[in-house]
């Protein structure tokens, strides 16, 4: 028999046997179950589906719009087809394995047309079947009635689930508070505090959180002293105590007591207070768990045992990832380990050179600023001094940087090609030296001199003096907002390297040196990401560092739709994953790790799903050349 196009079409034998068994049907099935979403269909609805299926051929120029006679779900087995709207703008270039449905297209978009731009064989699955396969499957439907970025999301979601201590610290934390007025008597809030058998105690100013009182208090600031009974609650709390979001991990806030050698944490829940964890609320894992690591690093003696520690972190990060850890906290992870083992080193040398003479802070730049960490990054650092520094005390941080910079590179963290270190003499410098600095860059911007600089507007204190950072991070914001120029540097910058997708989505590989046929996903994915967004909060005065914080900081304020927000978030978080579990690979195989990845060894879902992220930062890019094209010239 002939179908409508007519192609010849293999009729089936009367037979009890399953359709299937028909050798030209074999292939269709094949090709379905690896292909999304049909790959989610039970194997015996499967073969129903592929009993109903049509193959059609299609010669270039065909085109499939309303008038087409034939409903249905078409899915392109060879060639490409390309949709338009009615304005003849592209929305999309399919390739082998994606599927498009007109009268669906057009309910959304309008008037949309689909044409065969490559002579193209496609499987047309009748509009009965396919209505019945998105009513009776929830996957299927969730499939076609979202964006990319949905896809990319579910794929996320089918991840084993994280252990303990990546759960929100809200599962942990006590909701049963006991608050006193900062007025009350410390012997009566302590009375209170033995009736409800409680260690601590939240003092409040009407509904303002203004202290807490533990036990600690009492003992060392009320019984050692010998107040009298009716001292006030103000008199001995900790005042304005530090607290936690409830949608942190218990790893975070594990990490953050450690740090700070808190026993009791205000945990806060939509901007009020909410809980408290406490050191017995917390849950710890095994020996080998990321927190018990960071706290081994921050009592070594000396570099030899940071190193011991450290050697090892790569069969870690394996671990990690096979207990479920996603990719985005296997990179806080590893930015809090490096963040440790540099404020070791930083306590060794104050050991060895006595304390700072002026204030100063310790600078992390780039992925560790961001927290976006992986294995093998190398040194991006500086150090800020106060102002008040006499040139006498200047050799005191240069004995710092040189002592930190060389302890970080023997742990593993080698020196920067580029030397942006605190080593560096032009990276150590007085505040009021790297303000005039930042006024330089952004004075005279080239695209040229924004690459080279803009590692240096993600920046976080690692040690040290927080206020300081804080003031540069101010001039930043301020100099590079109001700077179209140096905006539109940037933008250069960001859209110089392009998603390695061909015109028919097929991937751009190298083609020639030691990577040919790979391509590298931290420069090619990763990158273009972070420094889209870097420019869009530069721009709108966002003092958030991380690029999902950032990303959510765009929304807030209104300078970028929730659509556009998550569709970067899920492009990023996908690259991420596949980047991890390469070098997971890599590592288990004992080979060097690398960024870069040959699409041929992934599976047929995942190249799918690599597409529409890459696709996304495409996108993506063509809004900022949109945006920032007047500042261009």
């Amino acid at each position: 028999m002939s179908d409508d196009s007519g192609t010849q079409v293999a009729a089936a034998p009367e037979s009890p046997l399953p359709r299937l068994a028909v050798p030209e049907l074999v292939p269709v099935a094949e090709f379905l179950e690896q292909s999304l979403p049909f790959n989610e269909l039970p194997r015996a609805e499967l073969y129903q589906v592929v009993d109903k299926i049509l193959v059609q051929y299609h010669c270039r120029g065909d085109v499939f719009n309303r008038g087409t006679m034939e409903a249905g779900l078409r899915i392109v087995r060879s060639g490409a087809v390309e949709i338009r709207d009615s304005d003849n703008k592209l929305l999309d270039r399919l390739g082998e394995g994606e599927s498009f449905h007109i009268g669906g297209l057009n309910a959304e978009r309008g008037e949309v047309q689909a044409t065969v731009i490559e002579d193209a064989l496609l499987y047309l699955l009748p509009d009965p079947v396919y209505r019945g396969l998105r009513e009776g499957n929830r996957g299927f439907d969730r499939y076609f009635s979202g964006q990319r970025s949905r896809r990319l999301r579910r794929a996320a979601r089918y991840q084993p689930e994280p252990n303990i201590m990546m759960q929100e610290v809200r599962t942990v934390m006590s909701t049963d508070l006991l608050t006193v007025q900062s007025t009350d008597s410390v012997q009566r809030a302590a009375q209170v505090m033995a009736q409800r058998r409680v260690s601590s105690a939240f003092v409040m100013e009407g509904d303002r959180l203004a202290g807490i009182m533990t036990d600690r208090d009492l003992r060392v600031r009320f019984v050692a002293p010998a107040l009298p009974p009716e001292t006030r609650v103000r008199e001995i709390m900790t005042p304005d105590p530090e607290t936690i979001d409830a949608s942190q991990s218990i790893f975070a806030t594990t990490l953050l007591m450690t740090q700070r050698s808190y026993h009791h944490l205000p945990v806060m829940v939509d901007g009020e207070l909410g809980g408290i964890v406490t050191t017995s609320d917390l849950i710890l894992a095994k020996q080998d768990d990321p927190v018990y690591l960071v706290q081994h690093i921050s009592r070594q003696h000396d570099i030899e045992g940071i190193k011991g520690l450290v050697s090892g972190m790569a069969n870690l990060m394996v671990q990690w990832v096979n207990s479920g850890m996603r990719a985005q906290q296997v990179s806080q992870i590893l930015t809090a380990i490096s963040d440790a083992v540099t404020v070791r080193l930083i306590g060794l040398a104050e050991e060895k050179l006595g304390p700072a003479p002026v204030p100063w802070c310790w600078l992390g730049f780039g992925s560790q600023a961001r927290a976006e960490q992986l294995l093998g990054a190398d040194q991006d650092n500086g150090i800020i001094i106060d102002d008040s520094v006499e040139p006498e005390q200047l050799p005191w941080f240069e004995s710092l940087a040189n002592f930190v910079c060389d302890g970080l590179n023997e742990c593993g963290y080698v020196y920067c090609p580029g030397d942006i270190m605190a080593r560096t003499p032009e990276w150590r410098q007085p505040l009021s030296a790297w303000r005039q600095k930042v006024r330089r860059w952004v004075t005279t911007p080239t695209p040229d001199a924004a690459m080279r600089v803009s590692i240096f507007f993600d920046l976080r204190s690692i040690h040290g003096s927080v206020g300081l950072c804080q003031q540069l991070q101010e001039t930043m914001l301020t100099q590079s907002s109001g700077n179209s120029i140096f905006l539109a540097a940037l933008a250069a910058n960001a859209l110089d390297t392009r998603p390695p997708l061909g015109i028919f989505r097929r991937f751009v590989l190298d083609r020639d040196g030691e990577h040919r046929d790979y391509l590298d996903l931290k420069k090619r994915g990763v990158l273009p990401i972070t420094e889209m967004v870097r420019l869009r909060a530069l721009a709108n005065r966002i003092s958030a560092v991380n690029t999902d914080e950032r990303l959510r900081a765009l929304v807030h304020e209104k300078h970028m739709t929730i659509v556009d927000s998550r569709n970067l978030v899920d492009a990023l978080n996908f690259i991420q994953h596949q980047r991890i579990n390469h070098q997971c690979g890599q590592i288990v195989r004992g080979e060097k790790v690398t960024n870069f990845i040959n699409p041929k060894d992934l599976p047929k879902m995942a190249k799918e799903q690599l597409r529409d992220a890459f696709t996304i930062i495409d996108d993506a890019q063509s809004a900022v050349r949109q945006t920032y094209r007047a500042g261009m010239g």
